[in-house]
């Protein structure tokens, strides 16, 4: 180096001799070369302060400090640039260098002179005098700082990964391509049940004949980790160290060199052994109920196309029955779920009982069986085994000492008179059972074309009831109720009509049970909710008096769970205040769950819309929930109203509903006043407000607010 031509002097100044042109373009060069290096170039004093003689001007990028300040120390030692706890270790390592006369690397911290620490390195070696003694020491300093941190990432990395390896729940290995294993973790040792890594890879050195049960696995898993690169999911039986069997999954792939070598598999393994020992287990509770222990309908399909093959290649008949409990709601509901599954368990029993062992017995759900009645050759081959069956099934069932004399209705379609694919064949065995059930229950009825076509009516009505919805052809009729004291209108029902646009008004008689069967209710009664809050909000705006509106909520849309949350939206979106809402629900959305029936009625009431009980009078348990209902108005049902002309029994019955409503607290509403014989009567007994054709029948939008316009003015 060029500094083996300085003459070391401990004086600021150092004068140097007259370089020829040569000479001094060479050292130009040089010190060009230097001063452009990405770090800094030393030569100093081998004394106690390692004084600078020369820092080449890459020291201002590294350290911060200009080579005039740290020249001779003149503002700051470059020792004192090193982080304190690195200063005895830079000065016995440069020492060790000195004694052995060789170079010296080091790595260590520094701090920058903007108060960051930084990491450099360190190369150089000492300078001897012709007596060989140490005068200096030369050398280059650079920022090593983005690779020490890359250092530190990957160790962080390092030492993260092996915790994961040393304490993951799933075996991970490495194996050679002949069958053993070269690297293995705790868990993998412990699947297999070995001591320690080590002991398992010590012992286990011909994987296919030591570990696999069936040791064929073993080629199938290398044909195809090679044909594929790899293996998913790769299931096997195996030998654990006590030559106990496990099955275990594999998931490998291959790995290869950098030549496009295979070298080794590496991957996981989990020991699967519960799953394996439960599949049989798990296959009967997927294929069969749970309470029965008959088929369930997740099987149906299939034994249903089998027995149609079956018909098919051997011409003959094929009957689906389909079985529906009558009354069975009322006794789970009366009596308790434990009564109605040990009920369900008994009927299963008697159905299973009296069919022959070739019939197939299914439990759809609920009350719903399905029987299927295969190598039929007449209809009354198919009556006298029903008519069987219904006999047993009427005889009584004794329940925790109570008898129960259950029915059943039944449907039957015939493959291949009614249908020849099993979904048309339960379709039309569904709609036979409905006409049971409606024709007294107890009884059997066979599918026939005319119930096709009413199938056909009820599908076609439901397409037109989605394109309705799709295309907005429904609208709010308002029905006014008057207060009794005042004569005034005191509010409004809004009721649904459907308005196809080249059809005349249609009635919700016809379409709200299909609506209702189809969940289609949802939708339609979220619209009903939306535009009745806007409703009310605008005859506030207009009239500057309140004028609740009220809906009717269907029992769907009563137990949607987010039923409470959907109404406190209407309310925020039309700006309404709750109590200007009225809902209208009748008893009977209470009988499958009281309890949440109840809460809900608890939360609508919290938010302050107004509640009341419709059709008061015709549902389940009237008087012993009413306590329970924290509801604003009963709705007394129209054919109470009705009747008082023509049974004075039903005049005391309308009395007696009146005062019962009001000794609650309860406003009371009679519906259906068609004369001024019975709106003078609702009056005399102390009704809060009537609604009925002798005020004004369901009106449209328009007419609805002349009528309002009118009333304001008479008041």
């Amino acid at each position: 180096m060029v500094f083996k031509d300085i003459v070391i002097s401990t004086q600021p100044n150092i004068q140097a001799r007259p370089a020829t042109p040569f000479v001094h373009n060479r050292q130009q060069m040089l010190n060009n070369l230097v001063d452009n290096l990405k770090g800094m170039v030393y030569c100093n004093i081998y004394d106690e302060h390692w004084t600078m003689l020369y820092i080449s001007n890459g020291c201002e990028g590294l350290t911060g400090y200009s080579p005039d300040q740290l020249i001779h120390n003149q503002n700051i030692s470059y020792e004192e640039v090193i982080a304190p706890e690195y200063r005895s270790y830079v000065r016995v390592e440069i020492a060790k260098a000195v004694e052995t006369n060789t170079s010296f690397e080091i790595e260590y911290p520094i701090h920058h002179a903007n108060g960051s620490v930084i990491w450099v390195s360190e190369r150089g070696y000492p300078v001897y005098d012709d007596h060989g003694q140490v005068q200096a020491l030369e050398g280059y300093i650079q920022d090593i700082s983005d690779r020490k941190n890359v250092e530190a990432s990957l160790k962080k990395a390092e030492s993260r990964y092996r915790s994961i390896f040393e304490n993951a729940i799933e075996g991970i290995f490495q194996s050679t391509l002949d069958g053993q294993y070269l690297v293995a973790n705790p868990a993998l040792a412990a699947i297999y049940g070995y001591e320690s890594s080590a002991a398992l890879i010590s012992a286990l050195n011909n994987i296919q004949h030591q570990l696999y049960v069936l040791p064929t696995r073993r080629d199938e898993f290398v044909k195809e980790i090679t044909t594929k690169g790899k293996v998913h999911n790769f299931q096997s039986q195996i030998y654990r160290k006590d030559k106990s069997i496990i099955w275990i999954s594999e998931n490998a792939r291959l790995v290869y060199d950098k030549d496009n070598q295979p070298i080794y598999y590496e991957g996981t393994v989990e020991d699967i052994t519960e799953l394996k020992n439960h599949a049989v287990e798990i296959e009967y509770q997927a294929t069969h109920d749970n309470l029965t222990g008959l088929p369930n309908r997740y099987i149906l399909n299939d034994r249903l196309q089998q027995s149609i093959n079956f018909a098919s290649r051997y011409n003959t008949k094929l009957a689906i029955v389909f079985v529906d409990l009558d009354q069975f709601k009322l006794i789970n509901d009366s009596m308790g779920h434990s009564v109605g599954d040990q009920l369900l368990v008994s009927v299963s029993k008697r159905i299973s009982n009296n069919v022959r062992d070739i019939d197939t017995v299914v439990r759809l759900g609920g009350d719903e069986f399905v029987i299927l009645i295969p190598n039929v050759q007449t209809r009354q081959d198919i009556e006298l085994s029903l008519g069987r069956l219904l006999n047993h099934m009427s005889a009584p069932l004794n329940i925790n000492d109570f008898n129960f004399s259950i029915t059943c209705s039944m449907g039957i379609s015939v493959y291949p008179d009614d249908g020849k694919d099993p979904d048309t064949l339960l379709k039309n065995a569904d709609s036979a059972m409905f006409k049971a059930k409606h024709t007294g229950r107890n009884n059997f009825q066979f599918f026939t074309p005319e119930l096709n076509e009413k199938l056909t009516d009820r599908f076609n009505l439901e397409y037109k009831l989605r394109r309705a919805i799709e295309h907005k052809e429904f609208v709010l009729h308002y029905q006014p109720k008057f207060n009794l004291s005042t004569g005034q209108i005191s509010g409004a029902e809004a009721l649904i009509r459907w308005q196809p646009s080249d059809y005349e008004t249609i009635y919700p008689l016809t379409f709200i049970q299909v609506a209702e069967e189809t969940g289609l209710i949802v939708k339609i009664g979220q619209w009903v909710l939306n535009t009745a809050c806007k409703k009310a909000k605008q005859l506030q705006q207009i009239t500057g008096k309140a004028i609740p509106i009220a809906i009717n909520v269907s029992p769907k849309q009563f137990r949607q769970p987010n039923f409470v949350e959907i109404v406190q939206d209407a309310l925020i979106l039309s700006d309404l205040k709750p109590e200007l809402l009225e809902l209208e629900i009748t008893e009977n959305i209470m009988i499958e769950d009281t309890p949440k029936f109840i809460e809900t009625l608890q939360q609508l009431k919290a938010i302050g819309v107004k509640l009341s009980l419709d059709d008061f009078g015709t549902g389940y348990s009237s008087l012993s929930y009413l306590k329970d209902f924290p509801i604003d108005q009963l709705k007394v049902d129209r054919a109470f109203v009705h009747a008082i002309e023509e049974d004075a029994n039903n005049m005391a019955i309308l009395k007696a509903i009146i005062i019962l409503g009001q000794s609650l607290g309860l406003r009371v509403v009679a519906e259906g006043v068609e004369t001024e014989f019975q709106f003078d009567f609702v009056k005399s007994v102390g009704c809060d407000e009537v609604q009925g054709y002798y005020f004004s029948k369901p009106l449209p939008e328009v007419h609805f607010d002349r009528l309002i316009e009118e009333n304001l003015l008479v008041s």
